[in-house]
């Protein structure tokens, strides 16, 4: 597909999205819970929308430098990254924040839920982006939509699905130093009345990743806190924290091994209820997907504190496709 093929693909996806919505909004039969419901699931598809009007020229870019390379003539796909670029592949991977296209969709089973011991499913697909703004910085973005399936979480609830709430982060970033740090706000949109999938409320507030990488090893935290500001005035309000410290190491054949946690803290939940920390231990494999470079993650955790009814271990699959910059 040639670039300009790429965007004018692009811009009727997104163009029938807005029809879509606005159709919808428009209906005049549907409660106004219906209807609240319904513009938020229409600023979601907007949002998804124009995600991927701005992931599309990269996409084409990257198709376009790919095509310099012919593929194996056995299989029609990308031969797997070479020890130098690989490594150099790798080394982005493993950067929340590096200068590098990537769009990883991360598949979560968790066990144990409820009293039953049942299993929610999490897809999270959490594109990023990163844009020069000089010589000096970039501002990376990165929006994690998740899509969940759950049992009932107490006596007498029913399964939920759909999506949940959409979190966005922005982070200002120096192009230049041995530490990789960055810092910006971060915004959570409601996107589900569902109470077991989302909060109902617009949350914002700091986040920041600070990491070192040396030698094969990567290792940082990566952190954000964020209180509600707007939103369905029945609902709780939101005050939690998110931190991510991470310990990687990469080998010369491209295998990533690591562990990290991705700890929350409700700081508006009963003093049990407070934390959810799962400890992963996760292990990757870059190699390639179609004409794309790729990589391959698979893995497990375990909770050493978790609130009430929540997961007690999880396993987890992930593929992030890799779009570099054209050469």
């Amino acid at each position: 597909m040639k670039p300009a093929q790429a965007v004018e693909t692009s811009e009727r996806f997104t163009r029938r999205i807005y029809k879509r919505v606005r159709r919808a909004q428009m209906i005049d039969s549907i409660t106004p819970h219906e209807r609240s419901t319904s513009g938020m699931a229409g600023a979601v598809a907007m949002l998804l929308a124009a995600a991927l009007g701005t992931l599309a020229p990269a996409m084409a870019n990257a198709q376009v430098a790919t095509s310099a390379a012919p593929a194996p003539a056995s299989t029609g796909a990308a031969a797997p990254p070479q020890e130098g670029e690989g490594a150099a592949l790798a080394k982005k991977v493993n950067n929340p924040i590096s200068d590098l296209v990537s769009v990883p969709f991360q598949m979560n089973w968790e066990n144990g839920i409820n009293p039953q011991h049942q299993t929610r499913f999490i897809l999270n697909i959490q594109p990023v982006v990163p844009f020069s703004l000089n010589e000096d910085w970039n501002m990376i973005a990165r929006v994690i939509t998740p899509i969940v399936s759950q049992p009932p979480l107490f006596a007498g609830g029913t399964p939920t699905s759909g999506v949940g709430d959409v979190l966005a982060s922005f982070f200002f970033s120096p192009t230049k130093g041995d530490i990789t740090w960055g810092v910006g706000p971060a915004i959570s949109v409601p996107s589900t009345a569902q109470p077991t999938l989302g909060t109902e409320k617009w949350s914002a507030g700091p986040t920041v990743v600070v990491l070192k990488q040396q030698s094969g090893w990567t290792y940082g935290a990566l952190g954000f806190q964020v209180w509600s500001f707007a939103g369905n005035a029945n609902r709780p309000d939101v005050s939690q924290m998110f931190l991510q410290p991470f310990l990687l190491y990469t080998t010369k054949s491209l295998w990533t091994i690591g562990v990290q946690s991705e700890s929350t803290a409700n700081w508006k939940a009963s003093a049990g209820d407070t934390w959810n920390v799962p400890v992963n231990v996760l292990l990757s494999k870059l190699s390639s997907f179609g004409v794309f470079p790729a990589s391959y993650q698979f893995g497990g955790g375990y909770f050493v504190a978790k609130p009430q009814n929540g997961a007690t271990w999880k396993i987890r699959a992930g593929l992030t496709i890799l779009l570099p910059k054209k050469k």
